[in-house]
């Protein structure tokens, strides 16, 4: 009994303290690699990343990225409350949900989980996001998921989205360029940024407008 009891106590502290020293290490290294991009490797896909530090990717984008996916990023501590209180609404009406992630919780479901919508994963990101908020500055935050987010088949990052879609890098990205290609980010390997449909595009100029209207809500990525 006393053993199992030790046994227990060191997989507790595993579970506490390994993710926060790994987030800790993201606060200084760029990530190697995330389990999607081990995920897609393993089915074949190509891997295209290079890793740009948020000067160095084009201020329009993690406004862009804000507008579209996390108007209150620079307000809350990870889990955006309302959003997820419309949700459970939405659910006990019956109503088929729609997400309600924070950038910060998709960070961490990039950087350890895998895809899947089990309430097993979604305790595990809940979990996870609570390392990623309080050990990281928000612009960090920010910087890591432009650098692993999927922007398509095998494109990793700002970087490498904006050279396949747009012909450049990602520093000298324009607010519609930016705007298409977060409004993207939902269902990158159907919706094409630089092969833009109606509503991607309606999408991207809905954001552009928002964008301007945030104010002060984008000073944490200014």
């Amino acid at each position: 009994m006393r053993r199992l009891r030790r046994i227990l106590l060191i997989a507790a502290a595993l579970c506490i303290l390994l993710p926060a020293l790994i987030v800790l290490a993201f606060s200084i290294v760029p990530p190697p690699a995330t389990p999607l991009m081990l995920i897609r490797l393993a089915e074949g896909e190509s891997l295209r990343k290079e890793w740009r530090s948020l000067d160095e990717i084009s201020s329009y984008l993690p406004h862009a990225v804000v507008a579209a996916e996390d108007n209150l990023f620079c307000r809350h501590y990870g889990f955006d409350l309302n959003a997820l209180g419309e949700v459970l609404a939405e659910a006990s009406a019956g109503e088929r949900t729609r997400g309600a992630s924070t950038i910060s919780m998709q960070l961490a479901k990039n950087l350890f989980l895998w895809p899947g919508r089990s309430y097993i994963r979604k305790g595990l990101e809940a979990y996870l996001t609570l390392h990623v908020e309080f050990l990281l500055s928000k612009r960090r935050i920010m910087e890591l998921y432009l650098n692993v987010a999927e922007w398509g088949p095998g494109l990793y990052g700002a970087e490498a989205a904006a050279r396949h879609h747009f012909g450049k890098s990602a520093k000298a990205l324009t607010p519609r360029q930016a705007a298409l290609l977060a409004v993207s980010l939902p269902n990158p390997r159907e919706w094409a940024a630089g092969k833009p449909d109606g509503y991607l595009a309606g999408r991207a100029a809905t954001i552009t407008r928002r964008v301007g209207q945030l104010g002060p809500l984008l000073d944490c990525v200014s």
